[in-house]
């Protein structure tokens, strides 16, 4: 990592959450370090959203697209963003305040690194829980640790953009595992470290979580591991 201030863009996807994003907002513009741009990719909302963001939320690049999915949201903020690194927040999680100076303090002690993660705070149905052992994460040359289950969590990441342009970005052919497919191609080529102070808070158990609308996930996650499959032969 090189001497100069690194620019960050924050990605943020969002689809009929107005009092959600501006919350997340709220926590990126309370970061001790300040990004170099905040992009907020509206996915085809039908409520208040957009007009909530277009007269409440300046000094954002907001980008409106028809519903495509999650994962055609973050790639359009990714293509658009104009820092070398970018830091994915989900609408419905928040960060603390020092999470990207923790984070940018790490990859000056680290310059090989391209991804890190955080540990996080698990908020669900209004109360803070403890992760299932299932989703403990660790750090390093984990791919193997990524096969059974997604171990990182969008909002927790930090990430060269050069990186997920070699890897190629979120796959918009899976409605959900999106991410779980990303973070295992990465980390078929990459160390993906973990910086472990829980910097993010990840809110669940509403309503309109995708992982709600997919009962047997597993297949999305074969879905991927064909893919690597298909890759490395």
């Amino acid at each position: 990592m090189s001497s100069k201030i690194p620019e960050i863009s924050v990605v943020i996807p969002v689809y009929n959450r107005p009092a959600e994003v501006l919350r997340a907002l709220n926590s990126v513009r309370g970061q001790g370090f300040a990004p170099h741009e905040i992009i907020v990719v509206d996915d085809g909302s039908t409520d208040e959203t957009t007009r909530i963001l277009e007269s409440q939320t300046p000094g954002i690049l907001l980008l409106k697209q028809k519903n495509a999915g999650v994962a055609a949201a973050r790639n359009r903020g990714i293509v658009a963003a104009s820092g070398e690194w970018i830091a994915f927040l989900d609408s419905d999680d928040v960060w603390l305040p020092d999470k990207l100076e923790k984070q940018l303090r790490y990859l000056r002690a680290h310059p090989e690194v391209r991804i890190l993660q955080t540990e996080e705070i698990w908020i669900r149905s209004g109360k803070r829980v403890n992760p299932p052992k299932k989703y403990f994460k660790k750090g390093g040359n984990i791919f193997m640790d990524c096969l059974s289950h997604c171990i990182i969590s969008p909002s927790t990441v930090i990430c060269r953009k050069d990186l997920l342009e070699e890897t190629g970005l979120f796959d918009t052919g899976l409605p959900v595992c999106e991410d779980y497919d990303l973070w295992l191609r990465i980390a078929a080529r990459a160390t993906i470290p973990l910086l472990p102070e829980a910097l993010t808070v990840k809110y669940g158990g509403h309503a309109d979580q995708l992982s709600l609308r997919y009962p047997a996930m597993d297949r999305f996650r074969v879905r991927s591991l064909e893919k690597i499959l298909c890759t490395e032969h």
